[in-house]
């Protein structure tokens, strides 16, 4: 395997970066996962916008213009021969003292790529659907720490991710501070119910797979809503799922122990899955193996 390292191309065993750096020491950077279907990365335009946009609140200047670390992703994926493959993209702040001050650091920030495949949940579960629980975490008050910022701090999102698998479940939904629902670990949610596709505003991470699901129920002609969902519209729903990067799009039946819907995964979650299928062999940047 080989990685994407300050501008090099190096050995798995050799990429490695100092234990001094900001990321590794207080998670002070930001990060991307992306994906790439058939020699094509879906929305690589969309998540560098999302990553230059966080490391501009965060301060941290990678050197490199977006179109420089575009051709370093192809790159990447060029020399491990991946036409379908995941993307971790990671700019840390770089090396610097003991101390939290960013003005100690040298001023040379680290940007890895690595190429590689991923399965987030086992295969059956996205013919019959998953279950999932709400946690006792909640997600950071969005004053404390946006959720625009997709920074190398998962500690919220670990915490309750330990607490879905103390429980049993593979993911957990996580509510805001005043109770209603914020996201999962790592995925955004929805519902469907009356012929309305409901997703929260506030208080969740703007995916890039979510905004195009919502992109395609337009073209459905399905009403979109995003805005406040209490656990009580979600237990009355209609139909639920889960979407992110690694997720794709992913069925949810039950929650908290209530069923939702038939209990199985619905007409029209299965229409936006089909959708997104197909929206993935021609949105994205192209690129030779």
């Amino acid at each position: 395997m080989k990685i994407y390292l300050n501008g090099k191309l190096v050995e798995k065993a050799d990429a490695r970066v100092s234990v001094f750096d900001h990321g590794f020491l207080y998670g002070d950077g930001a990060f991307e996962g992306i994906r790439s279907y058939d020699s094509r990365v879906f929305r690589l335009k969309e998540h560098l916008d999302r990553l230059y946009e966080t490391m501009h609140t965060l301060m941290i200047d990678p050197l490199m213009t977006k179109k420089q670390m575009s051709d370093a992703v192809i790159a990447t994926l060029r020399a491990n021969k991946l036409k379908d493959g995941y993307i971790r993209l990671v700019v840390s702040r770089g090396e610097g003292d003991l101390g939290l001050d960013p003005r100690k650091c040298f001023g040379k920030p680290n940007v890895i790529i690595i190429t590689d495949k991923i399965t987030l949940y086992p295969a059956e579960l996205y013919q019959k659907g998953m279950d999932i629980i709400t946690v006792p975490t909640v997600k950071n008050h969005p004053n404390a720490l946006n959720p625009q910022l997709k920074s190398l701090n998962y500690l919220n999102n670990i915490l309750a991710k330990i607490e879905a698998n103390q429980s049993g479940y593979n993911e957990a939904i996580m509510l805001e501070e005043n109770g209603y629902i914020g996201e999962c670990t790592g995925d955004n949610v929805f519902i469907y119910k009356d012929g309305v596709l409901a997703t929260p505003h506030q208080g969740r991470l703007k995916g890039i797979t979510a905004s195009a699901i919502m992109e395609l129920a337009l073209k459905l002609k399905i009403k979109v809503f995003e805005g406040n969902i209490t656990r009580h519209e979600l237990y009355n729903a209609g139909e639920c799922f889960l979407t992110g990067t690694g997720a794709e799009l992913i069925p949810i039946v039950k929650v908290d122990g209530r069923v939702i819907g038939e209990g199985k995964p619905g007409v029209v979650t299965k229409k936006l899955l089909s959708a997104f299928y197909q929206l993935i062999k021609k949105d994205g940047v192209k690129y030779d193996v």
